[in-house]
């Protein structure tokens, strides 16, 4: 109901045809890789597993893609969760589980499980987004108003901490390794290195590209 309200159509592959959804296949193809080496010889009952593979769906739909508008005071990005229910996906804050089994009831090690998925594929994902080329490449600079992913190994399941650049700092050579941030909801601005920044996608105007200086790989 929410997408015919938009008047969004969707077009799907044809059945049996996973080879035509490569950017999406590859995303299974990541969940499938983490799920094995972390639910690895857990015996888990079925409602269980479907708690579980609940749980690393809404961290998967969580993800952001790019950004909604052009507008410099907007700093939402377009999530999976826009597609299903119209709005980014939100899940209640569980505490660290890094104890020992034993001492875990089902529900925790439930949730133990979704935590350890989070913090490899969330990891994963964000390594995607910063392109790495040897130091014989250059990579375009980090443009004033991109809104990025800032790396933090403390975020609970399904949150991402993002922000718009406004601000970069250049070195001698021209060379952009740092630049300031301005969060969501806040006056605050904080400065980080490009190697904690994750740009997401966004369409930028070749004429404003081309005025900026090269950066150095991350």
């Amino acid at each position: 109901m929410e997408a015919a309200a938009l008047k969004i159509e969707f077009h799907f592959i044809p059945p049996h045809a996973p080879t035509f959804g490569g950017l999406w296949e590859a995303c299974v193809k990541s969940f499938k890789h983490h799920m094995r080496r972390i639910v690895g010889n857990n015996h888990l009952s079925a409602e269980s597993f479907t708690t579980v593979l609940a749980q690393i769906e809404a961290c998967l739909n969580s993800r952001p893609i790019t950004p909604l508008s052009s507008d410099p005071n907007d700093l939402q990005a377009l999530t999976p969760g826009h597609f299903l229910i119209g709005r980014p996906l939100l899940t209640v804050p569980e505490p660290n589980l890094e104890i020992p089994e034993n001492r875990l009831d089902n529900w925790q090690k439930i949730q133990r499980i979704t935590q350890h998925f989070w913090k490899r594929w969330h990891e994963e994902y964000l390594s995607t987004l910063q392109t790495r080329y040897k130091w014989t490449t250059m990579n375009p600079n980090l443009l004033n108003g991109s809104i990025v992913l800032i790396r933090d190994d403390n975020l609970p399941i399904g949150r991402w901490s993002m922000g718009r650049v406004v601000a970069t700092h250049p070195g001698q050579d021209g060379l952009i390794r740092v630049a300031t941030v301005k969060l969501p909801n806040s006056v605050n601005l904080i400065k980080r290195p490009i190697t904690k920044l994750c740009p997401l996608p966004i369409e930028i105007d070749p004429v404003t590209a081309a005025d900026q200086p090269t950066a150095i790989p991350q």
